[in-house]
This record gives structure tokens, sequence and C-alpha cells, in this order.
């Protein structure tokens, strides 16, 4: 841009983040707004007002072209704050733009002040907010059920060991973005539970396993220390046994998954239990294949991966004599 004139005064473009709480505005966003000469916003609905009238901050809701802020501003050489909606305020800024690059306006100093910042995960409320509207206005979206996305979670699991066996970064990230969504597709329908089963919401989930990520890593959040993984495991796995209570070693292993990553499943818990259960007899494919992934785990190989592996290195093998 253009300079600026001394005696032009000041345009303070104050933005704010929707995803942080209305009225926790930085330092110096509210030394800006009570020193200003003038506070504007264009909407009279946005969510700072009601803040900054309780504060004493005056607040004039109107939507002034660029050139009359300009001129405004030069009377007396005022500041302006300009409190931005969400979306920000193009045309103004545009408008603020023209008016500097044309080099025929004596332009006040302009300054864009962010008023608040989001947090890490800030967007994740966004992508509730998304989820809500699609589960109330979306055909499609409002009838499902837990029981007809249950394909869906699977697919995008797989489709994410895809995208982490292959290393790409850009299929990682849209990949974890799927994934993620059906967590939370289904929290949102379990909002709407009613009978005998009791309804939660996303919240309860990261509150969950918020409680327990602490509960299992006391090395971290409590007094007991861990210097090795080797300790770690053991801290976790004391943990869970405390908070699960099972009857057997085998309670709580999904047979509903693969059945390479079962079997290495069941030779863990076995195994971490210190019990001595020798592979069942019997004749056929299946039983050698269960001998040689408890083999693997015990190695400290999964045998889930390392078959996926081979198996990827003889599709290539396959393309190859194909001339592909």
């Amino acid at each position: 841009m253009n300079d600026t004139t001394p005696d032009a005064g000041r345009i303070v473009l104050l933005t704010t983040s929707h995803r942080v709480a209305p009225g926790l505005l930085s330092w110096q966003a509210w030394q800006t707004l009570r020193d200003a000469d003038g506070v504007l916003c264009s909407d009279a609905a946005h969510p700072q007002l009601p803040y900054l009238k309780e504060a004493g901050v005056e607040v004039t809701v109107e939507t002034p072209a660029a050139r009359e802020l300009v001129e405004r501003c030069a009377e007396g050489g005022r500041t302006l704050v300009v409190l931005a909606t969400a979306e920000g305020d193009r045309r103004l800024t545009d408008g603020l733009a023209t008016l500097a690059g044309s080099g025929r306006v004596a332009m006040p100093a302009l300054e864009l002040l962010p008023g608040s910042y989001d947090l890490p995960g800030a967007r994740l409320l966004d992508l509730v907010q998304v989820m809500d509207r699609i589960r109330r206005e979306c055909p499609w979206s409002r009838l499902r059920t837990h029981e007809d996305l249950a394909k869906y979670a699977l697919e995008e699991t797989y489709e994410l060991v895809d995208a982490i066996e292959a290393g790409d970064r850009e299929e990682l990230r849209e990949e974890l973005g799927d994934v993620l969504l059906q967590v939370v597709f289904h929290a949102r329908i379990a909002q709407e539970a009613t009978g005998d089963d009791e309804p939660f919401s996303i919240d309860d989930v990261a509150g969950g396993i918020v409680d327990k990520l602490i509960h299992r890593h006391p090395h971290v959040f409590g007094d007991e220390s861990a210097a090795t993984p080797e300790e770690v495991r053991e801290i976790w796995l004391r943990r869970k046994g405390e908070s699960k209570r099972r009857d057997s070693v085998t309670d709580g292993v999904p047979l509903g998954q693969p059945a390479l990553a079962l079997a290495a499943k069941l030779g863990s818990r076995v195994r971490g239990a210190s019990l001595e259960v020798p592979v069942p007899s019997g004749a056929g494919v299946g039983y050698e294949l269960l001998g040689l992934a408890l083999r693997a785990e015990a190695e400290g190989v999964d045998p889930e991966a390392a078959l996926r592996a081979a198996a990827r290195a003889y599709r290539d093998a396959v393309r190859s004599a194909e001339g592909l």
C-alpha cells in the first residue's frame, strides 16, 4: 500500500474467532477498543457486542464505505476500530486497498489486529457444527443408524492403513479426516437415543478418552515413573486390568477383526497373563496359520502387517509379470 499520512488517522480492523468464547479478547484488543475514537460493526448480531457493551465500549452498528471511513479518520486524526465479522468484510478491505493503491487519497494508517486466536483443535468445533446441520437437513444422513454406518467405519480404517503403508502424506491427512468423520457421526446419532439407550454426545466421547488416557499414564500425569517403553506397557496393562475386571484374558477381544490380527491379539493377551496355552492341534491350514501368527506375535512382529506387506509385494510381482 502507499505511504500513510500522519494526520490522516488510523483504521484498525479487529478480527475475532467464532471458535473462541465471546468476550475472550487479547489485552491489546481491549486497550485498542477503549482508546479508539469510535468503534464500528456492520453486524448487529455480532457475538462480541453484548460483552463490549458490558465493558463500557460503545459500538455503532453501521456499514460505512471505504472512502467514508477514510474521511472520518481524517477529521482530527481519529482512530476508528472496525469490528469484523467472522467471515471478514471483503467489501471494506477491498475498498481500502483500492484507495491506497490509487495514490490519490491521503490514507490513514491501516492495521489488522487479531483480537482472539484459535486454540489447537478449534476446527473440531466446526466439524461438530457441520455434522449437526447435516444430521438435521440431509435426507440421507438424518436416517442413518449405528448399524448402517458400521461398514463405513471398517472401509475408512482400511483406507487409512493403505495410506500409511503407501507413505502418502496427503492421502494420510484425508483418510484421518474420514475416520474422524465416522467418530463424530456416530456420536451425533447417539445424542438422539431414546428408550432404554442413554444418549451421549461427542463431548462425552472425548471426556471418556481423556479420563482413560490420564488414568493409564500415571507416569505423565501422576507420581509413577517409567523410563522405558516396557515399563510404560506394564503400567498400561496394569491400569487397564484394574478398570476392566475381566473374567478371562480373552474378554473384550473383538472376534470380527481380521483373522491374523485376532490370533495375534489372543496371543498377546495369553502371553501378557503368563499363561502356557498350547496351540490346538488339528488338520488344516488354519491351525498352521494360527501357529505362525502366534509365533510372529511372540517375536514382536505384527502378522497382519507382515502378510499385508508380503501381499503388496506379490501384487507388484503380478503387475510386473503382466508388463505393467
